[in-house]
């Protein structure tokens, strides 16, 4: 099971953002984590569109959180950041293309697993994931 790079730096940024609690910048975020700021831009612009940060252009300006880390549920926003979550082709009807898929005990075993991954990112918020401030804020150069 593997998130794209797209989720994990949304995911991280997220961590960044709520743990600084208050305005910060791109490059801030980039800095901190030795990612391009070309792509952060994207992914800043994703997550302001999803609702969990505002981001305000300007002199004053910057990203802050929209939501409280507490209403951000971690399975929640990794399906709303990944395109599909289709771990085999098998799962999506429209490309299956395996001629064994209709009699095939694999892709359920691998659909349980997927459930079961999903139910544990279902357990923890954001809030979870930034409670060691005073060993993220460090680390995060914050």
């Amino acid at each position: 099971m593997q998130l794209t790079q797209f989720t994990d730096y949304s995911l991280r940024s997220l961590i960044y953002i709520a743990s600084k609690k208050q305005n910060c910048t791109i490059n801030e975020i980039a800095m901190a984590y030795g990612i391009s700021e070309n792509h952060l831009v994207k992914i800043i612009h994703h997550l302001g569109k999803l609702g969990f940060i505002h981001t305000t252009r300007g002199k004053n300006g910057g990203i802050t959180m929209a939501l409280d880390p507490a209403e951000i549920n971690i399975k929640a926003a990794v399906l709303k950041l990944e395109s599909h979550f289709d771990l085999v082709p098998c799962f999506n009807i429209e490309k299956q293309n395996c001629v064994i898929a209709p009699a095939c005990k694999l892709k359920h075993i691998l659909y349980d697993a997927q459930k079961a991954f999903l139910a544990v990112l279902a357990q923890y918020t954001l809030a979870d994931v930034i409670k060691n401030q005073a060993g993220l804020k460090p680390l995060l150069q914050i």
